[in-house]
């Protein structure tokens, strides 16, 4: 374990960085050093900040951009990367002809303990294994495009891609909390890859 006074921080070096930033598309770099120590249990093994990640479009390559970019491990930046490309993509794409450009996200690194209690085990977003996600961008805002909220969907069709927006997560992810789970989760989708004593043992709500 490193010193308490010496955080963890990304390197170009890093396996994960370089099969990233080979990818047309990502947009993704080492986060900077923390302006002070994190306390025990707060510090991201090889922190990156996301810009957008690359996916495969009815066009030819495209990406996501995240907004505001988060700031997360490289191993959940490779998983979101993957489930956007595989899963999130095709999603849209069935559900309303138009391509997924952006994500509207929250809860990256932050050094809390899980749904912001005083007491308790730490947030996996305290190790930048989380993500929180509030909507969802399909096509461009300036020429149409539709925002799909995870709180508030509009109607049928932006509610049954919720639906499969979650299911593909469920097989992503370790953890998936979204509204109906409790009600620190009623407005966002919270993924996370926090290690379970069975690979296949995933938490889904």
């Amino acid at each position: 374990m490193p010193p308490a006074d010496k955080p963890i921080v990304a390197t170009q070096d890093s396996a994960c960085m370089r099969m990233l930033a080979g990818v047309a598309g990502n947009r993704i770099r080492p986060a900077a050093a923390a302006a002070k120590p994190e306390a025990e249990g707060c510090r991201v093994d090889d922190p990156v900040v996301v810009e957008a990640l690359a996916v495969r479009t009815a066009d030819g390559p495209g990406q996501v951009r995240l907004l505001p970019p988060p700031t997360v491990s490289c191993e959940l930046a490779r998983v979101v990367s993957l489930w956007l490309d595989t899963s999130l993509q095709p999603l849209a794409r069935g559900a309303f002809g138009r391509e997924l450009t952006a994500l509207r996200v929250g809860g990256g690194h932050e050094c809390r303990r899980r749904n912001r209690q005083t007491q308790g085990q730490l947030s996996e977003h305290a190790t930048g294994k989380a993500l929180d996600i509030f909507a969802f961008q399909l096509g461009e805002e300036k020429q149409g495009g539709v925002a799909v909220s995870v709180e508030r969907p509009n109607g049928l069709e932006q509610t049954r891609f919720l639906d499969g927006v979650r299911q593909s997560a469920c097989g992503a992810f370790m953890t998936v909390l979204g509204p109906g789970s409790d009600a620190a989760h009623a407005n966002h989708l919270h993924v996370d890859i926090q290690q379970r004593r069975a690979a296949s043992s995933r938490f889904c709500q």
